[in-house]
């Protein structure tokens, strides 16, 4: 029988700090190509809504984002904990993956909303 060494509470946010925050990179990038994409197919009538209450609904949109990516945080702490730690480390890309489509998925139709039309 191998003995396993479980990790220690600050390891596994160590490391769940290490994933997440690279992948707030990815997430973000995703987001805004979204929003940018169709901001340009719908020009220039999409240049005609900017003014600040429109730059600080992004602000907030996009804040509010980045709270909601924050729920990957408490999952991924208690998989760690648990006894699929070595399961979940090669396969919470998934996570991410579906976290990033969810959130995909709003923004498109939030930006469509914003600047009308379909990319």
């Amino acid at each position: 029988m191998t003995a396993t060494v479980e990790p220690s509470i600050r390891d596994a946010f160590t490391d769940a700090i290490r994933y997440w925050e690279r992948a707030r990179i990815v997430y973000n990038g995703c987001l805004a190509v979204i929003v940018v994409a169709y901001f340009l197919v719908n020009l220039p009538a999409s240049r005609a809504r900017l003014d600040v209450n429109l730059a600080q609904t992004l602000f907030v949109l996009a804040v509010l984002a980045n709270v909601a990516f924050c729920a990957a945080y408490p999952v991924d702490i208690f998989a760690q904990m648990s006894g699929v730690r070595a399961a979940w480390l090669r396969y919470r890309w998934v996570l991410l993956s579906i976290g990033v489509l969810f959130a995909a998925i709003v923004a498109r139709f939030i930006a469509i909303g914003m600047f009308g039309g379909s990319a």
